[in-house]
């Protein structure tokens, strides 16, 4: 017995002295390069041979070496701290507009509904020539933007252009504490069935949500269209607290693993729910992440309520900040997140690249099959997988085009100065003679295009004419290709009808703001049909559940 405790001795000490002498290597290994980097640092700055900006350099080295980390570990100077508080908290100091640039200027995109840009009658179109006496003209709209921001109840003066004034005009606006909402809206739809749209997981995110269900149940709501998706996510609190809204009180949410063991937690909901009952689906996309998928992944996990679109972004990585020198932030990784049946959905794995230095997918013999509560199978590696997929809608390259050229935007400014008001947003249609309008509005600007079969038609060309086959082939490739141009003329009354969704829902915007978009889009939106058709069949929605149809079956 002596000699066996004599053996485990040994052991401990032998294991203990491992760790330590791991430990002073690695702390001798940071402090090494440390001063190697703080040296060549100090050598670089004093004897370059041009003036260096040392804040700059240092920048660069320091967002070089996270890069080779993942996308989410970022380092925040303090002069970004402001857009960072944003990020978490939704608030700022500031007019309350969204603005892009355009050409050498910067344009007002949407005014906040309420803010003091709106209610200082700042339109979107509005061009911004200068700001408190500066010209900002070749200013990009990060610069601009800062320039806007301010304390709040601090005063700025705008000067900007607008379509059909011809004096340009002088805005005095007092600065506010702006919040932006995470949910821009929440209505009912048809008969009992009730919409959130929720765009981010601020903190205040849960109790918009509770606010906004709590108001819809008094309305009538029995079924709930829960919208996360374009939603990148945010804290993973706000997360878990709404999914305690609709599962019992001490379950388990979703559970975090990292390095440290600091970050092994997992999260229950700590409150009594909601409702336990109300039929639920979630609608996702590609552009739905982290909280959302915690959200998402765990009502599917519960079999709670049924998820549609598409699949998931795919983030499973938690990220906390850590305080550095000089009111300096590093936001890090610190913990990867795993939903109630023990699946982790991050797709990317950042520890291994390929030779072009990105990150590789999970493969596809590491994807692990999970079980729902209900025994349905779900799994890791890859997003969160819909119950029911819906078709990914493409629009075509003429309405792209359209768009990125600013012409729906402009045609929206156009019919403003038109029309004092329009009628309600979710009704709002646009006329043939004003689609007429808007093709002629077209005249003279450039909305030119290489279709797919353009691009063939010169490679096959190029290759005819390699294999010396051109002068054989080239009338009736030309024919072809005159052919396709002619068409192409008539791309603007072919693809009319998304044309027109595209600009009424601008339209709508110049009225109802944000808002107004949501509700305009209603008419077209193939996801929120979808939802709306699960909700008003009881067996459908309950035969997904049970795992007899749709993606997430039974075995």
């Amino acid at each position: 017995m002596k000699s066996f405790k004599k053996y485990l001795l040994i052991l401990s000490i032998a294991a203990s002295s491992f760790l330590s002498f791991s430990f002073v290597d690695n702390y001798f290994e940071i402090s090494k390069n440390l001063d190697i980097f703080a040296t060549l640092f100090r050598e670089l700055n004093m004897y370059y041979v041009d003036e260096t900006q040392p804040g700059e350099l240092m920048k660069k080295g320091i967002d070089s070496m996270l890069e080779s980390l993942d996308p989410y570990t970022n380092y925040i100077p303090e002069s970004e701290i402001e857009d960072f508080r944003f990020m978490t908290t939704g608030e700022y100091g500031g007019i309350g507009a969204i603005i892009r640039q355009k050409d050498d200027y910067i344009v007002i995109v949407e005014p906040y509904e309420g803010s003091p840009a709106q209610k200082a009658d700042i339109r979107a179109g509005d061009v911004i020539i200068e700001v408190n006496g500066k010209n900002i003209k070749g200013k990009n709209s990060s610069d601009v933007s800062k320039i806007l921001k301010g304390q709040a109840n601090s005063e700025v003066t705008l000067i900007i252009e607008r379509e059909g004034e011809k004096n340009r005009i002088e805005k005095k606006l007092i600065r506010q504490e702006i919040k932006v909402n995470n949910v821009p809206y929440y209505g009912m739809l048809k008969d009992d069935v009730g919409y959130i749209k929720l765009t981010g997981f601020t903190e205040t995110a849960s109790r918009e949500v509770k606010d906004a269900f709590i108001d819809l149940k008094s309305k009538g709501m029995k079924k709930l269209i829960f919208d996360l998706r374009d939603n990148g996510g945010g804290l993973l609190k706000e997360a878990v607290n709404i999914v305690n809204f609709f599962v019992p009180k001490g379950s388990d949410v979703v559970s975090t693993r990292g390095k440290i063991k600091e970050w092994d937690k997992v999260h229950k909901a700590l409150n009594s729910p909601l409702d336990l009952e109300i039929p639920l689906v979630v609608v996702i996309n590609g552009n739905s992440a982290s909280a959302s998928e915690i959200v998402a992944g765990a009502i599917q996990d519960f079999d709670r309520g049924v998820v549609i679109g598409e699949r998931s972004f795919g983030k499973g990585l938690v990220q906390q900040t850590r305080p550095l020198s000089y009111n300096a932030q590093l936001k890090l990784t610190v913990a990867k997140y795993y939903t109630p049946s023990g699946r982790c959905i991050q797709k990317l794995d950042y520890s291994h690249k390929d030779e072009e230095g990105k990150a590789t997918k999970i493969a596809d013999s590491l994807i692990t099959t999970f079980k729902t509560k209900g025994g349905r199978l779900v799994y890791d590696g890859n997003g969160i997988e819909p119950d029911i997929n819906t078709d990914n809608r493409e629009f075509s390259i003429i309405s792209a085009v359209l768009l990125n050229k600013n012409h729906i935007f402009d045609f929206a400014t156009h019919y403003r100065i038109k029309h004092e008001t329009i009628g309600n947003a979710r009704e709002f249609r646009l006329s043939e003679a004003e689609f007429n309008d808007f093709v002629k509005f077209l005249d003279g600007k450039d909305y030119s295009y290489t279709t797919t079969t353009e691009k063939m038609l010169e490679d096959i060309k190029a290759t005819a004419e390699k294999e010396k086959y051109l002068k054989d082939v080239e009338t009736e490739l030309e024919a072809l290709n005159s052919k396709i141009k002619k068409n192409k003329q008539n791309d603007l009354y072919r693809f009319k009808d998304e044309i027109k969704e595209l600009l009424e829902n601008e339209i709508v915007s110049r009225y109802y703001y944000q808002r107004g978009r949501i509700e305009n889009s209603f008419t077209y939106d193939v996801d929120i049909k979808k939802a709306s058709e699960i909700l008003n069949d009881t067996k459908q929605y309950t035969q997904v559940l049970k795992g007899e149809i749709g993606n997430t079956k039974k075995q």
